[in-house]
């Protein structure tokens, strides 16, 4: 069988040239990375869990008119996306303090937040994907005031939801990381969500005990990390409550 051609590889996914013009597919690794990939790991099932998971998501969030880059998703380890210009930002959401803000403001971890905030990181490991404001993000032109209202906009969408589905299982959505990317429909381009949304790119902890369902786990040396990406899978009704043998990775098709 042929290999199809690789587009980029990061840390945690891969993308490939989708079957179509206009079209991605995009692999789900099983490498974990912290604290700007200084601790590595590889996670047996990680993949698996954060395909599942963000394919749930990005249809729930299609379904309250969201647009997103989801298409399908193919297999176990694999989704169908749209090609997209990735706009160069991270967009995080804060409803509880916890990680950096905790360390930068001095407020305690689990602290609720007035309302949500939301904070801008310029997409770039080789900085650390530094904190940058709206002056920042207009002055360099990474995204147009029309693409800035329309990112706060769907990002408090997100939240919403987001934030009510865990709310429905008894986990607390404490912050979370999206991206965005420019598609075009015929002549005009519009911004869909992009990337994924999964426990890698959210912090999760159970209401009643506290118990962190999310990468903290993986950062901080408090466990299995395919535990907790199992029980939030579980809970949502992603898999089973005995998952399936996940079995090792493939890149041939």
């Amino acid at each position: 069988m042929a290999r199809r051609k690789k587009i980029y590889e990061g840390k945690a996914k891969t993308l490939f040239e989708g079957p179509e013009p206009g079209t991605i597919v995009q692999y789900f690794k099983d490498d974990a990375t912290a604290f700007n990939a200084e601790k590595k790991d590889v996670i047996e099932g990680k993949g698996v869990l954060n395909n599942l998971l963000s394919e749930y998501f990005m249809v729930g969030l299609g379904q309250i008119g969201v647009p997103t880059h989801f298409l399908k998703r193919l297999n176990m380890r694999e989704q169908l996306v749209r090609s997209c210009e990735i706009v160069p930002l991270e967009v995080i959401v804060r409803n509880y303090a916890a990680g950096s803000m905790s360390k930068r403001l001095g407020i305690d971890e689990g602290t609720q937040l007035p309302r949500p905030i939301v904070e801008y990181c310029l997409k770039d490991d080789a900085l650390g994907d530094p904190l940058v404001s709206e002056e920042h993000i207009a002055a360099f032109g990474w995204a147009s005031q029309q693409d800035m209202e329309d990112i706060l906009s769907l990002t408090l969408r997100v939240n919403d939801f987001m934030s009510g589905v865990m709310l429905a299982v008894g986990i607390r959505l404490i912050d979370f990381k999206i991206e965005f990317g420019r598609v075009f429909d015929g002549d005009f381009q519009r911004l869909v969500l992009a990337d994924e949304i999964s426990p890698d790119s959210c912090r999760l902890w159970d209401i009643e005990t506290g118990r962190k369902l999310d990468k903290d786990v993986f950062r901080r040396d408090l466990g299995s990390l395919t535990d907790a990406y199992s029980e939030v899978a579980r809970r949502l009704g992603v898999m089973p409550n005995t998952p399936p043998t996940m079995g090792k990775p493939t890149l041939v098709n």
